[in-house]
């Protein structure tokens, strides 16, 4: 903290002059940075469709009320296979992500030069593209169905889970690690008995945290051609039957807030 000299005596400020400057200078710069985006999303912009969306929102709410009700029964299957596609995908990605997780944590790789750089590469790449992009390539790949979403999932969440673990991994108590060594006892041995009782308790709710977020990204998947109820929501979309489309948001909306309970008491038993 700067000190100026006055006739008063010495006067304290936060910041020198130059600092201040410089704090104006930077809070300008976003202003007109903010300024020009604002300008370049405003000329693509439409805004009579803008001002004009309360109007178009209360339609489709009338036109989508009240939901559909008889048509439940054309959805068990469909929410049955998100849920499947969201717990297989989380179970896949736990096996893939355990690997990688020891070879990216820096006191379990075998080589922090050449294998720890793959394995954090694995854990970036799949953690940078969203599910939706995996299920369009796979979709591409091994055709439309529940098989493409759970590969999907699957491949979304090994970073995920992978990144959380290896952390963990990473901050376990090393003195249990060394007696264990200490014993003669070998290296799988000592991940055994040393390391794999201390993230235990971590991986579990990794696991069952990330299953819970995978239940409300199975549930749009199918508006690529992935599976799960997502297709059923676009082929009501596509024919603009809006009761249908509330109904399912409801059943949507019903299941993940029954996986957010489950997923809650799992964690609060394992805690």
């Amino acid at each position: 903290m700067p000190v100026l000299e006055s006739d008063a005596g010495p006067v304290w400020r936060k910041r020198t002059k130059g600092q201040a400057l410089a704090r104006w200078f930077g809070w300008l710069l976003g202003v007109a940075i903010f300024l020009w985006c604002w300008q370049r999303i405003s000329d693509k912009t439409t805004w009579f469709f803008v001002w004009d969306a309360p109007d178009i929102a209360a339609d489709v709410l009338s036109r989508a009320t009240p939901p559909r009700w008889e048509y439940i029964d054309r959805l068990w299957w469909p929410i049955w296979d998100t849920i499947n596609i969201a717990t297989l995908g989380t179970i896949a990605a736990l096996i893939m992500a355990v690997p990688v997780a020891f070879l990216a944590a820096r006191n379990t790789t075998p080589s922090a030069i050449f294998i720890r750089p793959i394995a954090l590469l694995i854990i970036v790449a799949t953690r940078s593209i969203n599910s939706l992009i995996w299920a369009l390539l796979l979709i591409a790949i091994i055709g439309p169905g529940v098989f493409a979403g759970i590969v999907a999932i699957a491949i979304r969440s090994i970073g995920f889970c992978a990144k959380l673990l290896y952390e963990a991994i990473e901050e376990i108590d090393a003195t249990q690690v060394e007696a264990i060594t200490a014993t003669g006892a070998s290296r799988w041995q000592v991940m055994a008995y040393g390391i794999v009782p201390q993230i235990a308790p971590a991986f579990a709710g990794i696991a069952v945290f990330r299953w819970d977020i995978n239940i409300r990204e199975s549930t749009v998947l199918g508006l690529v051609g992935a599976g799960g109820i997502g297709l059923q929501l676009q082929g009501s979309l596509n024919t603009l039957a809006w009761p249908q489309v509330s109904l399912i948001l409801l059943v949507i909306l019903l299941a993940v807030v029954i996986s957010e309970w489950v997923s809650a008491k799992v964690r609060g038993a394992i805690i």
